[in-house]
């Protein structure tokens, strides 16, 4: 394919995701497929001599398309929003057609500062403390990661390497094995899985700690679990706080336990990955209230702000504890810039020129309008509660703050699970569930961009004649028990 054919290839391949965006509430939500149908369709190897653009194109729906999930449909209630945009895909093409690999300043300058500059512009919207802001001469500063898992692993292995040298500064006749036997991490009981992968890959302990009638973790439990491991003889040293947690959108009280962990020589990391899109609203900004006594913070404009993924935002109140950590430098890497930007920030060495999604959007959209989009799907999710709340049958299982709905029908964990197939099972509209204590729960999260009222109205009036549906069986199969 040479330029000619790419610009023309180009434009069709641009008409053909803005007819997919504009119709794909006609596409139905989830596939109807089962494990393996893709390989059938396909050859067993990659063809010897090159073929069309035209072969491939119109492969597209045939193989492809049978299997996509389609996250940006308005009838996608299922996991959390999956941010799309044109102007983030408009800079995802420039992205892939620079192609540089940003693993040092000199690698490519423009993709190295533009990423600072745009986590301080996102710092700023959200009214981060100053201290996690790069600016001229800050300590702090910002770095684009692939995801929250990453994030809060980098951050670990990070406090990890900070309290073995703090500790072998003060007990010098401890060996840094017996240090790594000794390290603690914790995270609430509804802290996301990643948390506990992380301290599994970092081969330290984790515990957690137990989350209240709110599922959020106050300072007396964490204060608690920590005395109890200190008198073992036991090292805590890394504590995630989570603002949004997956199941519920809860929120841990950071500032009952910000002066715990800095009291405690603990590094507080917060993961906001799903909420924290929201703290651009000056009414939810409250509810980052605590996040001056954190070490580290990460929350994803993939997920809420417009950005497609992956463009994970984790700022760090002092560099150095990252840099002391990880710097490694061959010859090869050096070069009479290499203090400047923040290649020693992420566990891979290159970097895809993620900052342009950033920057576009940020534009192109203004602050004032990604407020009004988190706005609306917080509007949107009210409205789904009180379809819900108007329906005897049915309850609401944890305060809606951020547009995720926790509800069921009132009974058994097996009428839900019941209740949950039996849409899923239809295709009309796609949820996930989770359990908050020992309740089954369905989880109605607003997704898509393009979602309206009139897709909320539909997913209740569906659900609501399922749910009729399976209650007349569920009472007969009852009765002829």
């Amino acid at each position: 394919m040479d330029a000619a054919e790419f610009r023309k290839r180009g434009k069709e391949m641009v008409d053909y995701v803005a007819d997919y965006l504009e119709k794909i509430e006609k596409r139905q939500v989830f596939p109807d497929v089962e494990p393996g149908y893709l390989r059938p369709l396909i050859a067993d190897c990659a063809p010897q001599d090159p073929e069309s653009f035209e072969d491939v194109f119109k492969d597209i729906e045939k193989i492809i398309m049978p299997g996509v999930t389609h996250w940006h449909s308005p009838y996608f209630f299922a996991y959390f929003p999956a941010a799309s945009s044109f102007p983030a895909l408009l800079a995802d093409m420039l992205c892939g057609g620079i192609g540089c690999v940003g693993f040092s300043w000199a690698a490519s300058p423009a993709c190295t500062e533009l990423e600072t500059v745009m986590l301080d512009w996102l710092g700023k919207m959200i009214n981060l403390p100053e201290e996690f802001l790069a600016g001229k001469d800050g300590q702090g500063g910002g770095v684009i990661q692939g995801s929250a898992s990453e994030a809060t692993l980098f951050a670990l292995l990070a406090a990890r390497t900070k309290t073995i040298r703090r500790v072998q500064s003060e007990k010098p006749e401890l060996t840094e094995a017996e240090i790594m036997g000794r390290l603690v991490a914790y995270a609430s009981d509804q802290a996301h899985s990643s948390v506990e992968r992380a301290a599994l890959i970092g081969a330290v302990k984790i515990k957690s700690v137990p989350s209240d009638d709110t599922f959020s973790v106050c300072g007396s439990a964490l204060q608690k679990v920590l005395d109890e491991d200190k008198a073992a003889g036991l090292i805590p040293f890394f504590f995630c706080a989570t603002l949004g947690t997956t199941p519920c959108c809860s929120f841990d009280k950071l500032l009952e336990l910000g002066p715990i962990c800095n009291k405690e020589n603990i590094w507080m990391h917060i993961d906001a990955a799903y909420a924290g899109s929201a703290f651009i609203c000056p009414e939810f900004r409250h509810l980052l209230n605590g996040v001056e006594f954190a070490d580290s913070f990460n929350f994803n404009p993939h997920k809420w702000l417009l950005v497609n993924f992956d463009c994970s935002a984790m700022w760090v109140k002092k560099r150095a504890d990252l840099i002391g950590a990880f710097k490694l430098e061959p010859l090869y890497l050096q070069h009479h810039h290499q203090e400047s930007g923040n290649f020693h920030w992420q566990i891979p060495l290159g970097r895809r020129f993620r900052s342009l999604k950033l920057w576009f959007v940020l534009r192109m959209y203004g602050v004032k309008g990604l407020q009004e989009h988190i706005r609306k799907h917080i509007r949107l999710s009210h409205q789904f509660e009180c379809l819900v709340l108007q329906d005897e049958r049915f309850e609401v299982c944890a305060e809606v703050v951020l547009g995720l709905v926790c509800f069921r029908l009132k009974g058994s964990n097996e009428l839900n699970e019941a209740l949950l197939k039996s849409i899923n099972d239809a295709k009309k509209i796609h949820l996930v569930p989770c359990h908050l204590r020992e309740k089954f729960v369905l989880r109605f999260a607003i997704c898509s961009r393009t979602v309206e009222s009139t897709h909320i109205k539909f997913a209740w009036q569906h659900i609501s004649q399922l749910a009729t549906d399976l209650l007349k069986t569920w009472e007969q199969n009852h009765h002829q028990q």
